[in-house]
């Protein structure tokens, strides 16, 4: 379906965010389009990077051309784009890298992403926060680096279950050496993963939801009582569910049921096509429904690469198809992803059905609201004005335009 936009009073086309900024930092424009969920023309008025009134229209001033509008993607497990890891370290792993990053994910619709460390030394740990915080604060990536995600080192160290993560990095909790890791990060980790059935996890749970850090289930091989427990003690949601799994595991005693059964916790899914199957995804969804999932990407460094072999940090051969899939070889798991969340969102409709407005609720609204980030993730006034057009296509969205606070960061319409 080509459906349509148009923007007017605007004055630029994609340049540098600097001179965007300069140039329409401030200033008033109305964008049009098709609203993600009433599927009606709107024309949607911004002002100093905020949304100020969504009014309804009869039909768009360019029909020829009707986008839909939503707000932008919010990512909450983005480990890199482009040759620049942020566990990896490497020449590329810089203030200017994590702009590059930014970049890319703007022209893909993601205007809001956690930054994903995985398990690691704690020397690599604390550089790596200290790199990200630093890029946090820089005032041109608008505030789409919106808070870091720690996936592990607090897992399961059991094969399969632990994915890709290196064992030798694996442990228990310790509080002292969060805390140490915490403010490394300029106390912006805004969510950790970790497997509840580990030695001192429980009280880990508690200490983190005390200090306002939502804490995901992940990686793990625990029992429905663990996972009750870690619930009462705070836990809120799952990473990537049906992933850092075994490939074999028991039909009635596995972690997987425990974590659809309990109605308190929310899942995040990979809908890339490699990392579930569409019967799991019909069923996650089934199970959990629109308000409680989370579409996410677990995207790394080896997207938007060329298919190939590839070698990580630690000489670990990584492969590339070219069908997209990103795997590790040694272990026979996936690595992670190498697709965008635009695909997620078609997938989950062709799977189960659900309208557009469903899906970005669960690729946008869904992760703003649960990371407390209250200022966007819906087409409101006074909400940021982090927006993107877009068509439809056959396996993803089509990015067409996107707006970070206001400001136009992409543009692949042709004028």
């Amino acid at each position: 379906m080509m459906e349509t936009f148009l923007i007017s009073k605007s004055k630029f086309s994609l340049v540098f965010v600097s001179i965007l900024m300069m140039s329409v930092a401030f200033g008033q424009t109305k964008i049009e389009g098709i609203h993600y969920q009433t599927k009606k023309p709107v024309s949607v008025e911004i002002k100093d990077g905020k949304i100020v009134c969504i009014e309804p229209l009869d039909k768009l001033t360019d029909e020829k051309h009707a986008y839909y509008i939503a707000p932008g993607l919010f990512d909450n497990q983005v480990n890199g784009y482009a040759g620049v890891s942020f566990t990896f370290s490497g020449k590329n792993f810089t203030v200017e890298g994590i702009k590059k990053v930014t970049q890319e994910l703007w022209n893909r619709g993601v205007t809001s992403y956690l930054a994903t460390v995985v398990t690691s030394s704690q020397e690599k740990l604390l550089k790596n926060f200290s790199i990200l915080n630093k890029a946090k604060n820089d005032t041109s990536l608008l505030g789409s680096l919106a808070g870091f995600h720690l996936e592990g080192p607090y897992i399961s160290s059991i094969e399969g279950f632990r994915g890709s993560h290196l064992p030798e990095y694996i442990r228990n909790p310790n509080w002292n050496e969060f805390m140490a890791i915490y403010k490394a990060s300029g106390r912006n980790i805004t969510t950790v993963t970790i497997a509840p059935e580990l030695n001192g996890a429980i009280d880990f749970i508690r200490r983190c939801t005390e200090k306002g850090i939502t804490v995901a289930l992940g990686h793990l091989d625990a029992s429905k009582e663990i996972i009750d427990e870690a619930v009462l003690n705070g836990a809120k949601t799952c990473t990537h569910l049906g992933n850092g799994c075994a490939n074999m595991i028991n039909r009635h005693q596995n972690p997987l049921w425990p974590q659809l059964a309990n109605d308190q916790l929310m899942i995040s899914i990979i809908c890339d096509g490699f990392h579930l199957r569409d019967e799991e995804i019909a069923t996650f969804y089934k199970v959990k429904g629109t308000e409680k999932t989370i579409i996410t990407s677990d995207v790394t460094c080896f997207a938007g690469l060329p298919p190939g072999k590839y070698k990580d940090d630690d000489g670990e051969t990584i492969e590339l198809t070219k069908e997209g899939m990103l795997r590790y070889p040694v272990q026979k798991v996936l690595y992670g992803s190498a697709t965008p969340i635009t695909r997620g969102i078609v997938k989950i409709m062709n799977v189960t059905g659900c309208t557009l407005g469903d899906a970005i609720r669960m690729a946008s609204t869904n992760p703003a609201s649960l990371y407390g980030f209250t200022d966007r993730g819906k087409i409101v006034p006074g909400k940021r004005a982090d927006l993107i057009l877009f068509t439809i296509g056959e396996k993803e969205l089509n990015i067409k335009r996107t707006y970070v606070n206001g400001i136009l960061v992409f543009d692949a319409i042709k004028q």
